[in-house]
């Protein structure tokens, strides 16, 4: 194995060499924490390998710029509640980035030990080491202050992570924030869309529960924009607006049958699982497809696989080094017993009274542009999970410029709409990914605290 698969391997609680090792018969144990919190002896010891690196490449890596040799610093010395505020203060998810950011490829990939000794720092797993601590310390006050009243009132639509981040920030200025979430519980992607083991022991609640603790926001829940709140009553009642809405539809495989029943999107598959308890009650099929390459397809392939179906099978239309989910996950998979066919594209849906398989066309590149090469392939399946990406929902954006399905923004995040901001997955900023996403709303409130003060 090469340094990665074994660190891969220890990551995902799988033993080297063995393809199910991390798969049991006890459905909700397969659900466990896929990385281990640290203890403070492992802290410390893995704290002392950082180099506290000047001007660190790692820092540059995050999209949240993370004082990050910072950080480790003080947990090396005894001092993870400052450490904590050193990562919080960039970035106030930083509980769930240490668990769901990628960072094998952002800031431990950025990190100079892969030189020296091929092995990065494990910053996520230090970054969470610190994060629990402050978060677990309920005595504790919230380790922000929000700065003298403003009178300004904000309003946010979604309470995912570019929302959330904008709110928490926006307070910290001074404004008093309303956050519109169509749905019965905050946190969007880390609450609905993210693998059960990445996120465990509802983190995700007590993150927001933690982030309100600053103040002056509001959360108000089940207020759909173009259902319950519009965009214009928006901007007419408060001083100014940010859109967190993220990608809310997912694209379609365009073939007749795709609304046969047992064919269903990735994320509403990864959303259900999310919400039930135990998971033992979640249902899946004996055969399972899932379409995509990225890291959604990943997530609903071997969670498939801990729910206990007999096989999974994962297809890309194109090679593993064309995937947009990461080398971790795609080794991740292959752990779990996920099979992963490459270089095939979905041509038909099978169904003989009840969904029985998918027609596959094996594919290739022709002078740079994917083709199809006329031979074809059956692969059985009661259950097909759509993961081939998402789109937004444009019908309740009026007034905004659309540009390649992302709303547009200038350098201040300012959509064309006067006084209405956006960040997060729906622009297009960088990867669709939490951190970035945090980022974003960042600073979205930043900007529209600089766009509030000149009005």
């Amino acid at each position: 194995m090469t340094n990665l698969q074994a660190k891969q391997a220890s990551k995902s609680g799988a033993m080297p060499g063995g393809a199910h090792a991390s798969v049991t018969g006890d459905v909700d144990s397969n659900f466990s924490d896929l990385h281990p919190a640290y203890s403070t002896l492992q802290a410390m010891a893995e704290s002392n390998r950082c180099l506290y690196c000047y001007d660190a490449p790692c820092v540059t890596a995050c999209p949240t710029s993370i004082d990050i040799p910072s950080f480790i610093r003080k947990i090396s010395t005894g001092n993870p509640d400052g450490a904590a505020k050193t990562i919080l203060s960039a970035n106030i998810m930083g509980g769930t980035c240490a668990r769901a950011c990628p960072t094998e490829v952002l800031c431990e990939q950025a990190c100079v030990r892969n030189v020296s000794e091929d092995v990065a720092v494990e910053i996520g797993s230090l970054q969470r080491f610190a994060v629990d601590h402050l978060m677990a310390r309920d005595e504790l006050p919230h380790p922000f202050k929000r700065a003298a009243a403003t009178g300004k009132q904000i309003a946010v639509v979604g309470a995912g992570p570019a929302g959330l981040s904008c709110a928490h920030r926006a307070a910290m200025l001074g404004h008093d924030v309303t956050v519109f979430e169509a749905k019965a519980k905050p946190g969007g992607l880390n609450e609905y869309g993210l693998a059960a083991y990445k996120m465990t022991h509802d983190f995700a609640q007590r993150e927001v529960e933690f982030l309100l603790g600053i103040g002056g926001i509001r959360i108000e829940y089940g207020k759909a924009l173009g259902r319950d709140i519009t965009l214009g009553a928006l901007r007419d009642g408060y001083d100014a607006v940010f859109v967190g809405v993220g990608l809310g539809s997912s694209n379609n495989l365009g073939l007749p049958g795709e609304a046969f029943d047992g064919v269903d999107d990735a994320i509403s598959f990864i959303e259900q699982l999310r919400q039930t308890e135990p998971k033992s009650d979640m249902p899946v099929g004996h055969n399972v497809i899932v379409i995509g390459g990225g890291n959604t397809a990943i997530d609903a392939a071997v969670q498939a696989k801990r729910l206990g179906a007999d096989e999974v099978t994962l297809v890309y239309r194109r090679g593993a080094e064309h995937m947009s989910a990461t080398e971790f996950e795609q080794e991740l998979a292959k752990i779990n017993g996920v099979i992963v066919r490459y270089w095939a594209k979905p041509i038909a849906i099978k169904a003989n009274g009840k969904l029985i398989g998918m027609e596959f066309e094996k594919t290739e590149l022709r002078d740079g542009k994917l083709v199809g090469t006329g031979e074809t392939f059956d692969i059985r399946a009661d259950q097909i999970l759509k993961a081939i990406g998402q789109k937004i929902k444009t019908d309740d954006l009026a007034g905004m410029e659309i540009s390649g399905g992302k709303i547009v923004v200038d350098d201040k995040y300012q959509t064309t709409a006067p006084g209405i901001f956006a960040g997060g997955d729906c622009i297009k900023s960088g990867e669709d990914l939490t951190v970035q996403s945090v980022e974003d709303g960042k600073q979205a409130a930043i900007a529209i605290d600089a766009f509030l003060k000149s009005a």
